[in-house]
């Protein structure tokens, strides 16, 4: 971490993150990269980071003051999710009362109540892409409980258990429950492996550090062979149980060990291109990029507003509309709520989690 509590490189890992989605979407016009998937790539690339940098930040809380404090969490994460996201559904629920819009009134009701990871039936477009922050919302209801009831040591455990059971249960919901195969990888029992494999990273790097063969081999130019196994796990897997037991497990490792090697290594040329000012940038606004991306990356639609290139410019708009009114605002409302509390050793981490 830097001065400011800020840990370098990951701001950079969500512009990269946030850039798989765009162009993915984008593709849907295009054509260009449409059978690799890169949508999901990078949401498993943001799981793998929410469940590190969470796990991180409430260790050292953890650390400064010997406790968790479940209502100053779920303060901080409301005032971090809430005010954004809920500017989305209001303003989708408008265009949808006005009929500028075509979508189920219960993708508004899912979207809202964040379940639409459990509305895979029919789910329209605009909304589609709350599922992911549903999985969100899922984990921070449960990770920062497990935490405070079972402690970090068996906090780890927990973590293990979750990496061995979702594929477990992504390939028994494929074969005995064929009804429910459109939620495997967005139902939290199906998902929760991503997130998981961040968290175990954040408890055991550590001990993984004094491990002198993982030490050389994450500073070696060996390592390019990781994120290329991702890449082959996640284009390749194509038949459903390779990816549901194998491929997926091994694309959330090795996202794990490139987050690892950012940030073990910001000083070298992919941390450094990670830390540029434009780079991070987009990665501080990628939440509300996110958030607006979807409405207007509609290859289905025939709307002006969905046509390329303005598509993307009016992302871009309504992104910076929503960082610089709504998460900037209410980032230094949170930032004055937690400085009588913050401990001197431990100044609070600038990065939204």
């Amino acid at each position: 971490m830097d001065r400011s509590g800020r840990i370098r490189s990951l701001d950079g890992l969500r512009a990269v993150s946030v850039t798989m989605v765009v162009i993915a979407h984008l593709a849907r016009h295009t054509g260009v990269f449409a059978r690799f998937d890169l949508g999901n790539l990078g949401v498993r690339v943001f799981f793998v980071l929410s469940g590190f940098l969470i796990t991180t930040l409430l260790a050292r809380e953890h650390a400064a003051t010997g406790r968790i404090s479940l209502s100053a969490f779920y303060l901080r994460r409301t005032l971090r999710i809430f005010p954004p996201f809920y500017a989305l559904v209001l303003a989708v629920a408008a265009a949808r009362a006005a009929g500028v819009v075509a979508l189920p009134w219960s993708d508004v009701a899912h979207a809202a109540t964040y379940t639409m990871n459990y509305n895979t039936a029919d789910r329209g477009w605009i909304l589609g892409h709350t599922w992911s922050l549903a999985v969100e919302e899922q984990f921070y209801l449960l990770w920062p409980a497990a935490l405070a009831l079972a402690g970090f040591r068996r906090g780890l455990a927990v973590a293990a258990l979750a990496m061995l059971a979702a594929p477990l249960v992504r390939v028994a919901t494929y074969l005995a429950f064929p009804a429910a195969r459109a939620g495997i990888g967005e139902t939290f029992p199906t998902v929760a492996d991503a997130l998981a494999v961040g968290c175990a990273l954040a408890l055991a790097r550590d001990a993984l550090w004094r491990w002198a063969l993982y030490r050389r081999f994450l500073g070696s130019p060996a390592f390019i062979a990781v994120p290329l196994v991702a890449l082959v796990a996640h284009a390749g897997g194509k038949h459903p149980l390779f990816s549901f037991f194998v491929g997926t497990s091994l694309v959330n490792a090795a996202v794990a060990l490139v987050v690892d090697r950012v940030v073990r290594f910001p000083d070298g040329p992919i941390g450094r291109f990670l830390d540029r000012r434009p780079v991070a940038r987009v990665g501080v606004a990628s939440y509300s990029i996110y958030l607006w991306q979807q409405p207007f990356l509609d290859a289905r639609s025939n709307a002006w507003w969905t046509a390329f290139p303005q598509n993307l410019i009016l992302v871009g708009l309504c992104a910076a509309v929503s960082y610089h009114l709504i998460e900037r605002p209410i980032l230094r409302l949170r930032l004055s709520l937690d400085s009588p509390r913050a401990p001197q050793k431990a100044p609070p981490a600038r990065q939204a989690a």
